[in-house]
C-alpha cells in the first residue's frame, strides 16, 4: 500500500492557564480528529475526504476556535471562515463570514466542488449550505460562557494592551493512496475582531494550499501577518522555485521571510513524500499527525 499520512493543528498561540487547566481536553480532541481522518484513508478515501472529517469533529470541539468553539466578535457575535484545496488539480473552496452553519469546511468544499467559484461570503455562501441541507444550528450552540469570558477578558486587556488577540485556528493537510495531497483551515477568528473582519483562514495562498508538485500547507496564528507573507503558497515557491526542502522552506516563512511584518504563526504542511513539518514561533501549537509508517497517533500542545 502507497503511504498515507494526516496531520492536524488545532492552533498556536502562548502558553496560558487556559491551555494548562485543559490540556487533556485539547489532546483527546486532536486524537479523535486524527482517528476521524485517518480512517478514510486507510479505506481507501481520498485527502480530501480525510481533510473534512479531520477538521469537522474540530469544528464540533468546544475548545477549538472553529465551529462551535468559534471566537466572538467585538458585538459578542459568531462570523466563521473556512477553505479546503484538492493539490491534484489545484481546485479550492472557500467560505467567509458565514454563521450559524455547523460545518464551515463542509460549506467551503461545496463552493469548491459545486460552484464555478472559490470564495463566497456571508449570506450567498449560507444560502448554498441551505440548498444542500446541510446541518445549521441556533446561535446558542456556538455561544457558550466560556466564550463570553474569554471576549470580556479580552476587552479588558485590549484596554491597556491594544494588540493583544487570540487567533486559535484548526486545520489539516493530509496524502491519500493516490498521492494526492490536501489541506483545509477553519476558524471563528479572532476574539474581540472587529465586525466584518476576514483572515487568512478563507485565503488561498495564505492560511491554506495544496499542490501536488509541492506540498500541502495549512496556517494558523496573526491573520494579518499569514496574509502578508502569503504564507501557504510562499511554502510551495519556495520548494518548487528555490529548490528547498519542506522544512527549511517552512522555517523561512515563519522566521525569515519578511521579518518586519511582525505576529504570531504556525505552519502544519506535508509533501508528496508524507513527510509531515511543523514551524511555528509561538510557545504552543496544538498539533498532531499520523501515517502507515507510524500507525498511531501523535499530538503535542507545546516545543
Amino acid at each position: 500500500m502507497s503511504i498515507v499520512a494526516l496531520a492536524i493543528h488545532g492552533g498556536a498561540e502562548p502558553l496560558s492557564p487556559r491551555i494548562k487547566q485543559n490540556q487533556k481536553a485539547y489532546e483527546a480532541g486532536l486524537h479523535q480528529a486524527l482517528e476521524a481522518g485517518y480512517r478514510i484513508l486507510r479505506q481507501g478515501g481520498s485527502a480530501v475526504d480525510a481533510v473534512e472529517a479531520a477538521i469537522q469533529q474540530m469544528e464540533l470541539h468546544p475548545l477549538f476556535n472553529a465551529g462551535r468553539g468559534a471566537a466572538l466578535d467585538q458585538k459578542g457575535e459568531v462570523a466563521m471562515d473556512a477553505s479546503i484545496m484538492n493539490g491534484k488539480d489545484l481546485q479550492a473552496g472557500a467560505v467567509a463570514l458565514v454563521r450559524q452553519i455547523q460545518h464551515p469546511i463542509s460549506l467551503a468544499r461545496a463552493v469548491m466542488e459545486q460552484t464555478p467559484h472559490v470564495l463566497m461570503g456571508a449570506e450567498g455562501a449560507m444560502e448554498l449550505g441551505r440548498s444542500l441541507q446541510m446541518p445549521f444550528m441556533p446561535d446558542s450552540y456556538f455561544i457558550s460562557e466560556s466564550q463570553y469570558n474569554a471576549l470580556a477578558e479580552m476587552q479588558m486587556q485590549t484596554q491597556k494592551k491594544p494588540d493583544v488577540i487570540l487567533n486559535d485556528t484548526v486545520g489539516a493537510v493530509a496524502l491519500d493512496q493516490e498521492g494526492n495531497l490536501a489541506a483545509g483551515t477553519s476558524t471563528g477568528g479572532l476574539t474581540n475582531q472587529m465586525k466584518g473582519r476576514i483572515g487568512d483562514s478563507c485565503m488561498i495562498g495564505a492560511g491554506c494550499y495544496a499542490n501536488n508538485i509541492t506540498c500541502a500547507v495549512s496556517g494558523t496564528g496573526d491573520g494579518e501577518c499569514l496574509m502578508r507573507k502569503v504564507a501557504g503558497y510562499s511554502v510551495s515557491a519556495l520548494m518548487e522555485f528555490a529548490g528547498k526542502e519542506l522544512q527549511e522552506a517552512c522555517d523561512f516563512v515563519v522566521f525569515k521571510k519578511d521579518k518586519h511584518v511582525l505576529g504570531d504563526i504556525g505552519l502544519i504542511s506535508m509533501d508528496a513524500c508524507g513527510k509531515v513539518v511543523f514551524s511555528f514561533n509561538t510557545e504552543c501549537m496544538f498539533r498532531g499527525w499520523i501515517s502507515s509508517d507510524l500507525d498511531f497517533t501523535q499530538v503535542a500542545i507545546t516545543k
